[in-house]
């Protein structure tokens, strides 16, 4: 089998190729860093390069972001474009209104618009993070034109789950799920086919412990079978399919395959 953690921050660890092997141990050999600044997505980028298993998705996170004058995303934005062959996705970006307030709500949403556009012009899936700020996220997200989105960690409302599932969306769901209700119930809702499986590495550790690592993202893999009632196999499968759909169906030089 083939497990894939779709979302993780691999520059938090110093011992990373102990992480590495110990996920392909585990049968985890795709593994999905996003970038949440500048000095990050430089290291995704070499990560990607290093290690057969990792993919690189650069962006800004919302709050970082809020850091930068407007010569300074575009000039990031400009990179990530240079950079369009080396990446899978645009992330991690989004809005948050628990590091930030209600007052930079404007300014997050023309962030997220720019990086929306940025990922509409480049045809890649784009991982969007809504921390307490969820409804706001949908909403925007509704009045754009691209639907190859990926809410990560999301939760909100599950009236607001069900408008992204309405509108062809993905949700991973982390390994915390072991223990939070908020993600038991949307697995309920959302069909797999609109499923992936991440850890948010270091964070959100099935055991609430830190670190957590991609090893650990079979724990959702194992929920979603347990909830949807279907063997992990099936999971596996699915998941697998989802991956092919959304980020290789128009790749011709970059095959799953390589990874089995």
């Amino acid at each position: 089998m083939t497990f894939i953690d779709i979302h993780a921050h691999l520059e938090f660890f110093d011992d990373l190729n102990i992480r590495i092997k110990k996920a392909k141990k585990r049968n985890v050999k795709i593994i999905l860093a996003n970038g949440i600044d500048v000095e990050t997505n430089r290291k995704v980028l070499a990560f990607a390069k290093e290690y057969p298993e990792v993919q690189a998705c650069l962006g800004i996170y919302p709050v970082n972001a809020l850091k930068l004058i407007k010569k300074e995303i575009n000039s990031e934005i400009k990179f990530i474009k240079e950079n369009k062959d080396k990446i899978i996705a645009i992330g991690e970006v989004g809005l948050d209104l628990k590091e930030a307030g209600v007052e930079t709500l404007v300014t997050q949403k023309e962030i997220l618009k720019k990086f929306v556009k940025l990922a509409k012009e480049l045809d890649k899936p784009i991982f969007i993070h809504s921390r307490k700020a969820e409804k706001e996220t949908v909403e925007l997200l509704e009045t754009l034109d691209y639907n190859k989105i990926i809410m990560h960690c999301f939760n909100g409302k599950l009236n607001l789950v069900e408008k992204g599932i309405h509108r062809g969306w993905f949700f991973s769901i982390p390994a915390s799920v072991k223990f939070n209700e908020q993600f038991q119930e949307m697995i309920k809702i959302i069909p797999i086919e609109q499923l992936f499986c991440e850890t948010d590495a270091p964070f959100l550790h099935p055991d609430k412990k830190f670190p957590n690592e991609p090893a650990n993202v079979i724990e959702s893999y194992n929920k979603i079978a347990e909830i949807k009632g279907i063997p992990i196999a099936d999971v596996e499968k699915k998941i697998e399919e989802n991956y092919r759909k959304l980020f290789l169906v128009k790749t011709t030089q970059q095959s799953l395959d390589k990874y089995l």
